[in-house]
């Protein structure tokens, strides 16, 4: 880690923040702990975040996409204790996540539901694309916001009903968000768990996996409901009673736009202050979709004449 940042050089303002010694270790296990290629993954990384600027986008700009709670925050744990993040693509919404799940010691639950939407190129509220990568790039930015201390992935669950070969996000798009994530967020990913995916999947998978490095791959798991092996991989980590019934459980998932709408803001505002800059903007932004964060400003000025 120490020769790693000696050969990064003097680094400042959000990229001397970025380069914790945690983040080093990640790039370094990324490349197999090779001091060159690691350098080389992290400098792509720098200079990908000073023109994508990640921390810089917020809830308002991509709030449309989860209107129908396709994401959210979960009321509970998984078995090891780690927080839960749900996904919840709406059927009108396109979703802009490559299925991907993780289990480690130290992970964050990101649960997709209706991956129909996920990769949807029918109609919809939103055309895949740019937009859609920008929402990904927001959530695995939030996700990492959120890790407890000492945490360092995210388990991502893809529930597959409703899914077919027509609904599928273009191959161009499907790369981009591979080599997103696998880029620039390395081992943020513990497991992928495909959920039911249907056969006619595993034709599009052939083709996506090229665009798949071979750890990563090893880190993708199948799950079929009448596959009792693959099923207690989920039932593993999640005890039945928390786990959404999309994934063989016996809880019901719910979503409150506006409340969660309001957990987003409050995120935004500390990212706001973890990178340095102001949120006004984004406190604004919010009022128009009811998630007021904070009373309107009291005016003391007297009344014109």
């Amino acid at each position: 880690v120490e020769e790693l940042r000696a050969s990064l050089g003097t680094l400042s303002g959000r990229s001397a923040k970025f380069c914790t010694d945690a983040c080093l270790r990640r790039y370094l296990e990324a490349r197999s702990w090779n001091v060159e290629k690691a350098k080389k993954m992290l400098e792509e990384t720098l200079k990908w975040r000073l023109t994508y600027k990640p921390e810089e986008i917020r809830w308002h700009e991509v709030a449309h996409e989860g209107e129908t709670g396709k994401v959210s925050r979960a009321n509970f744990h998984d078995r090891m204790g780690r927080p839960v993040l749900i996904m919840r693509p709406g059927m009108q919404v396109c979703a802009e996540l490559f299925p991907s799940v993780l289990t480690s010691s130290n992970s964050v639950i990101i649960v997709i539901t209706q991956p129909s939407t996920l990769f949807s190129a029918g109609p919809q509220k939103t055309v895949a694309g740019e937009g859609n990568v920008s929402h990904l790039v927001y959530l695995v930015e939030n996700a990492i916001l959120n890790l407890p201390e000492g945490q360092e992935q995210m388990t991502w669950l893809i529930d597959f009903n409703g899914w077919s070969i027509n609904t599928n996000v273009p191959i161009k798009i499907a790369r981009e968000i591979i080599n997103t994530l696998q880029n620039h967020y390395p081992e943020r990913l513990a497991i992928i768990i495909l959920y039911n995916p249907p056969r006619i999947f595993e034709a599009f998978y052939k083709i996506v996996k090229y665009f798949v490095d071979q750890k990563t791959s090893q880190k993708i798991k199948f799950v079929y409901p009448n596959n009792k092996a693959s099923v207690m991989i989920v039932k593993s980590l999640f005890d039945s009673e928390n786990l959404p019934s999309e994934f063989g459980g016996n809880a019901t998932l719910k979503y409150d736009h506006e409340e969660f709408s309001r957990l987003m803001v409050q995120d935004d505002v500390k990212s706001a202050k973890l990178w340095g800059f102001d949120n006004e903007q984004s406190h604004d932004a919010y009022r128009h979709i009811g998630a007021e964060v904070a009373p309107e400003p009291v005016n003391l000025a007297p009344p014109a004449n």
